[in-house]
């Protein structure tokens, strides 16, 4: 069956000499804002973050004077795409070798399973990671690594040192949670390849899990700083918490948006949003810029699984590295099925039957099919990127180009999240 795939592709142009500015967002400022305003519910305890609603002067300050920009550059010739990932590269590559050795084990065969997605060609983009290192660099802090024929010195400063630390310890906990994740789903594949628990068994792929997590959690205490810890202990916390919300099995619950966009928070936004507020804490930035990098991280995170979720339906087990449809034959409901119910109610009775049966995930992706839900879904998270964008443009002015080009590739991963195919 053929889905709408259309994608809301954002214009761009000069914002403070380098910087990017999305014209459409101040358009659509007014309708963001009363759209959260009124669809959100209230909330009834602290860690109810992502239903925080969109305040109306982090957009407005954001988007402050874009305007007048757009009107004084509209004759400037667009720049080029950046590559975000190429901007770190140096640095995602002693990343990499620095996991390797970290998650080294006196136990052959937990060592073998610890290594396993640290190991050359499997070790993904390290998207995480370079998010933290970009966001270190937006916030004006030097780039550790220098062009190669810089006469400078090229270590590391001590405080990018520890940043890179908090790249490497959310990267752990991001493969532990793959780990346990996979057993929990019964999952046979991973990023191309048999999952841990596929090919060396449940109970192995659970201790890897942990040991990775002890690691991570080492190289927390050696930051010594207690804010942090308290930051990477909630996000700990939600992806259990999450966890948890996804095998519930109360109706109301299951059905519930809000009760989804909790869980997705808990599942993947809360530990991209908690370290990049962690790098900002690290950096001795304020309250205020800290909790920009923390709206970053969040919305970013949105969008990914908004977009994860999409794919799941229509994309393909090669691209994704991973069996599609899985959430629908785990019996799993996620937001453009929950959508496609709002179209279609009678979908929930098919919903409640379940999906060992496969006629009834047959009858599902047909009211999928028929529906709106594709797009919606597309659109929230398209909205949630923006509002990742909004955040990076409220950070104080920096003429630096480092900084300027740093902040410039995290609204192009955002785009890169909403537009991506696997």
């Amino acid at each position: 069956m053929l889905f709408t795939r259309g994608l809301s592709r954002i214009s761009r142009t000069g914002y403070n000499r380098r910087q990017w500015a999305f014209s459409s967002l101040r358009n659509n400022e007014q309708q963001l804002i009363q759209h959260y305003n009124h669809s959100l519910p209230p909330l009834h305890s602290s860690e109810e973050v992502w239903g925080f609603r969109v305040i109306h002067s982090l957009v407005s300050s954001a988007l402050s004077g874009v305007g007048q920009q757009v009107h004084d550059q509209s004759s400037s010739v667009i720049e080029e795409r950046l590559d975000p990932f190429s901007l770190v590269a140096d640095e995602l590559s002693i990343l990499a070798n620095n996991l390797r050795s970290m998650v080294v084990a006196k136990v052959p065969k937990l060592a073998t399973a610890a290594e396993y997605f640290f190991k050359m060609g499997v070790e993904g983009k390290r998207f995480r990671p370079a998010v933290l290192l970009l966001m270190a660099t937006a916030l004006d802090v030097p780039m550790s690594i220098h062009p190669p024929d810089a006469t400078v010195d090229t270590l590391p400063t001590e405080l990018r040192s520890r940043q890179q630390c908090m790249a490497e310890i959310t990267e752990m906990i991001h493969v532990a949670s793959l780990c346990h994740d996979d057993v929990l789903d019964d999952a046979d594949t991973r990023r191309g390849i048999g999952s841990l628990n596929f090919v060396m068994g449940n109970k192995i792929a659970v201790l890897a899990g942990d040991f990775l997590l002890s690691r991570a959690c080492l190289a927390l205490a050696s930051l010594k700083n207690t804010e942090v810890v308290t930051l990477m202990a909630t996000a700990l916390k939600h992806l259990v918490n999450g966890e948890t919300m996804q095998m519930t099995t109360a109706t109301d619950q299951r059905y519930s948006m809000e009760y989804y966009m909790q869980k997705t928070y808990y599942k993947t936004a809360s530990l991209i949003s908690n370290s990049c507020k962690a790098i900002a804490i690290l950096a001795g930035q304020t309250a205020e810029v800290s909790n920009s990098a923390y709206e970053y991280g969040k919305n970013l995170g949105l969008a990914y699984q908004l977009i994860d979720d999409v794919l799941d339906f229509t994309g393909t087990s090669t691209l994704l590295g991973k069996g599609s449809l899985s959430d629908i034959h785990h019996g799993i409901i996620t937001a453009p099925i929950l959508f496609a119910m709002e179209e279609f109610p009678e979908l929930r009775a098919v919903l409640d039957r379940g999906f060992d049966n496969p006629a009834n995930v047959d009858i599902a992706l047909e009211y999928l099919g028929m529906s709106r839900g594709i797009q919606k879904t597309r659109e929230l998270a398209t909205k949630h990127a923006n509002l990742a964008s909004a955040a990076i443009y409220s950070l104080p002015k920096n003429d630096d180009n480092d900084v300027q080009e740093s902040r410039r590739a995290l609204v192009e991963l955002t785009q890169r999240v909403i537009t991506r195919t696997k």
